[in-house]
């Protein structure tokens, strides 16, 4: 086996990737059955029996050309008329022609010809006659065979039982362009490289890239396959003979605006995400005015394992990833289902083309929009992602963030970005399931979905669903922002082992449905009137950390003090207690708190029932600073449960007030009278502190601490009290 480093082949564009395909499968059909090509990065490696010298001879003058044909669509050659001279004229030069190459070539003209007289008299399915135009695709399909069969299925996909007809977008509309025939300029191609050999000298280059400097002149727009029009007619040969492996397949179930989506291998409806020059416009076409739905994606792989053709093939002719039983139909879908996919058949990566509008609306190129690596193990964490799939949310996120005139709605402008910044991180997230950056920024976009939803946007699609507890072990960077968030969103009145926690903090960031466990928006009105329930415990706007921390405790002492208790009911959960170390450095001002309040109301869907049967635990605060003892006073005044010992301190809602005022020396008063009148007495007599630092010293209250650390906190006063430990 010779190996051979195909310079002229590459990713993109579009039409030497096909090249690719288009050389391996000649080769190995035609002269060498076991030819083997693979991908090296950017390069392209064929390997097989004949030199470089039999290769170039066997491509230049033995191979048998794809017969290729659309006697459906416009300038196909089969009819009469001026538009249709150029393409006749190759049609009748392979008719009279005794090159054996072209052998079946005129078998499939005889054919096409056979099925046109039979099926519509002889002449071409006028606009309007969608259903004879069908017929005949449909008989074309079941008489052609060989190569013409490969082209049947490339160019048009039988739908419903074959019934109807879908065009896949990698031939256009059927073979054509707008007014272009894609299959006139092969026509074209074909005549210029076979039959008059005009482009011998230029195919060196063609394939190997440098080594000859000879020209292919070619005047033919290359449509979506070369956007930028540089390229031979060999490139043009030999991308259509490799689009032949891309291969539909018939399609009957499905949902009817599903199937389009199943019919052609890695073919998905389009989502403007992960690609900084798409987008939604880009999801669409526009005809007339109108906004019709986009031509779609197609993911293309690049294998490093060798392959022969058979499994090549093999790989389209599967075709289709699936996320959790279900059939990828959209970009996000396709995305996870591809980096679940392993080390399948050798594949390292998809090269991600969209079919999109351009030109003036007048053309569609394949424009590529990204890599996307196939994960070599399955990461542990990548099944949070499933999380979003729960009640569909993250698929009606997608639909309420799009316009839709048809029910005369407009998406606001804030929504859309939300959804695009988060469809962004989670593409890198499954890019970089290990890295805790690209979690954290994950978390943050669902906050931010969730900050518009509360304007009343989007709101149909819920809350963010029960996250599992492998969120957090997959976000954790080992900060002390993590850890406080953690301890915020998880803290609640009390706790159940069965049930989870009860009066979770995120009743008061969004208004929720207690009956529904949280996953439905409390809502008021109905049809267009409805609205987002304005409910008195929902006191965090988003806006500024320490105000929503200082609004959440002052909210829960009104309801305790509603039910007659002085405490505040604000407890932690299993193993995401705030350390004393992390509240230092947080009163410090050394601590990001926006950002941990905005990851907090990420973190607040966390499942707490799972919570308690996991194992996940945060990573441990490393020892650090303690608070300062006025603070320690103060918190000890306001603790949710009595102390170990039993005493109870009775709290007082005034200290919290003077401390949200700026006011820290009456707050460590009043809170040294409490702790007195509980029988404890420490040497502290005073505290206070510069008002910005006393406000942190009120939000600082908002993270709850475990019994443990209230053990510790008394001692350290108690200690400096009596000179001992008790």
């Amino acid at each position: 086996m010779i190996v051979h480093e195909l310079g002229g082949c590459a990713p993109t564009p579009l039409a030497h990737y096909l090249k690719a395909l288009g050389v391996l499968r000649l080769v190995a059909e035609q002269a060498d059955p076991e030819a083997r090509g693979w991908w090296e990065g950017e390069r392209y490696f064929l390997a097989t029996k004949l030199c470089q010298a039999r290769l170039l001879a066997f491509l230049r003058g033995r191979y048998r050309p794809s017969p290729i044909f659309n006697p459906w669509g416009g300038r196909s050659g089969y009819f009469a008329g001026s538009s249709e001279r150029a393409s006749r004229e190759v049609l009748e030069t392979i008719q009279t022609s005794k090159m054996p190459r072209l052998r079946p070539f005129r078998e499939a003209i005889e054919t096409v010809q056979s099925v046109l007289t039979e099926i519509t008299g002889g002449r071409k399915p006028a606009d309007n006659e969608k259903k004879l135009r069908n017929a005949l695709i449909l008989a074309l399909r079941r008489r052609v065979r060989s190569a013409s069969a490969d082209w049947m299925s490339a160019v048009c996909a039988a739908m419903s039982g074959e019934k109807e007809v879908e065009f896949p977008p990698i031939f256009g509309t059927g073979g054509s362009e707008g007014s272009g025939s894609y299959t006139a300029a092969y026509m074209k191609a074909l005549d210029k490289c076979v039959i008059r050999r005009k482009c011998d000298a230029a195919l060196p280059g063609v394939f190997f890239a440098g080594m000859n400097t000879a020209d292919a002149t070619w005047d033919e727009t290359f449509g979506q396959f070369v956007p930028s029009g540089v390229a031979s007619a060999w490139d043009m040969l030999f991308a259509f003979e490799g689009a032949l492996v891309v291969r539909s397949a018939v399609t009957s179930t499905g949902a009817a605006e599903s199937r389009r989506w199943m019919s052609s291998p890695f073919y998905v409806a389009p989502q403007a995400f992960a690609s900084g020059s798409a987008t939604q416009s880009d999801e669409v076409v526009m005809n007339k005015g109108k906004a019709l739905p986009g031509r779609g994606e197609q993911w293309f792989p690049l294998w490093s394992k060798p392959l022969l053709y058979p499994e090549l093939r093999q790989i389209f002719a599967e075709g289709r990833a699936s996320v959790r039983r279900r059939r990828a139909l959209d970009a996000w879908s396709m995305t996870r289902a591809v980096a679940s996919l392993g080390t399948r058949a050798g594949i390292a990566e998809f090269v991600r083309y969209g079919y999109l509008q351009r030109n003036n609306q007048a053309t569609h190129f394949a424009v590529p929009l990204g890599r996307l690596r196939v994960a070599k193990r399955c990461s542990s964490s990548a099944s949070c992602l499933d999380d979003l799939d729960i009640d569909d949310w993250f698929v009606l996120l997608r639909k309420w963030s799009r316009d839709m005139p048809a029910i005369k709605y407009t998406s606001p402008a804030s929504l859309k970005q939300a959804e695009r910044r988060l469809a962004d991180d989670l593409f890198a997230v499954v890019q970089h399931p290990d890295e805790a950056a690209r979690w954290q920024s994950a978390l943050v976009s669902l906050a931010g979905v969730e900050a518009v939803m509360k304007t009343g946007a989007g709101t149909r699609a819920g809350p963010i669903p029960k996250l599992r507890p492998e969120w957090v072990a997959s976000a954790d960077d080992g900060s002390p922002e993590f850890r406080l968030a953690l301890s915020f969103a998880l803290q609640s009145t009390g706790f159940t082992r069965d049930e989870g926690a009860f009066a979770p903090v995120r009743q008061h960031w969004l208004p929720l449905e207690e009956r529904s466990r949280w996953r439905r928006f409390s809502l008021t009105g109905t049809g267009s009137q409805q609205r987002l329930a304005a409910k008195p415990e929902v006191v965090m706007q988003g806006r500024n950390g320490v105000d929503d921390a200082i609004a959440l405790v002052q909210r829960r002492l009104i309801e305790a003090a509603q039910k007659g208790q002085r405490r505040v009911p604000l407890q932690a959960a299993p193993r995401a207690a705030a350390a004393a170390g992390d509240l230092a450095l947080l009163m410090a001002g050394q601590v990001d708190l926006d950002r941990v309040l905005t990851l907090a109301r990420a973190l607040m869907a966390l499942d707490t029932a799972d919570w308690f049967a996991s194992s996940v635990r945060p990573t441990p605060a490393p020892r650090g600073e303690v608070p300062d003892d006025a603070w320690l006073a103060i918190r000890l005044a306001l603790l949710p449960w009595p102390l170990s010992d039993g005493r109870r301190i009775g709290c007082d809602p005034a200290i919290l007030r003077r401390l949200a005022s700026g006011d820290a020396a009456s707050a460590v008063e009043l809170a040294l009278r409490r702790l007195r009148a509980a029988g404890i007495r420490g040497a502290l007599r005073a505290g206070a502190t510069d008002p910005a630092t006393a406000r942190r010293w009120a939000a600082a209250l908002a993270f709850p601490i475990n019994q443990s650390t209230a053990a510790d906190f008394l001692s350290r006063i108690e200690l400096k009290n009596t000179g001992g430990p008790k």
